[in-house]
């Protein structure tokens, strides 16, 4: 029989009363077992007048005041967030068989955070930043090699690229936290955090 925990869950979701702690130690395990990007997550996000968007962003930071990733400001998911900064996460690890879904607030990184970020990057990628006017419409390829190449020339120093303004990163800072394991006959295990008003942790048990 499996070890359960005080609230007569799998040991796996431990006995934390803060969710960031059990995050990293759900966060370690996939960087274990996952073939590819452990990191990825689905950005739910909605325009001013509530349509929908999800896709596919890598976690780059994670730390108490929130997760964090990486994208160009003028980009369609960036145009929702600056107009609707309500959004959700969720994380996929089919190895594990466990999920982890987050709703809160975006907000804008610090510029030094995003600066170091930046630097880390490959040159390739922080060239790509330049050149990418993400998500309008290319004539063709071509048209974006052109682009590449143009800033190429432009710095072609690899340690001098500077952060282009509408490249930053975005911060959710979690207001309900929610962890799922898979279970037999679809009886799914469920944990949720949800942030009171004072800035505690209240855990609460889901039905499956």
């Amino acid at each position: 029989m499996n070890e359960k925990n005080s609230l007569g869950l799998d040991i796996c979701f431990k006995n934390f009363e803060n969710p960031l702690e059990l995050f990293k130690e759900w966060f370690d395990e996939a960087k274990k077992t996952e073939i590819n990007d452990p990191n990825a997550l689905a950005l739910a996000t909605s325009s001013k007048n509530g349509i929908p968007s999800v896709r596919m962003v890598l976690l780059k930071d994670f730390n108490e005041k929130g997760f964090v990733f990486y994208t160009n400001l003028k980009s369609k998911k960036s145009q929702d967030i600056q107009s609707n900064p309500h959004a959700s996460m969720c994380f996929h690890w089919k190895s594990l068989l466990r999920q982890i879904r987050i709703v809160g607030e975006l907000n804008n990184v610090p510029d030094k955070d995003a600066d170091a970020y930046y630097n880390s990057r490959s040159y390739g990628s922080r060239i790509g930043a330049w050149a990418s006017k993400q998500s309008t419409i290319l004539k063709d390829r071509d048209e974006l090699y052109k682009s590449i190449n143009n800033f190429k020339k432009k710095f072609p120093d690899e340690k001098k690229v500077p952060r282009p303004p509408n490249w930053s990163g975005w911060n959710l800072s979690p207001k309900e936290i929610e962890f799922w394991l898979d279970g037999d006959n679809r009886i799914h295990q469920r944990l949720k955090y949800i942030k009171s008003k004072s800035g505690n942790w209240e855990k609460v048990l889901l039905s499956p």
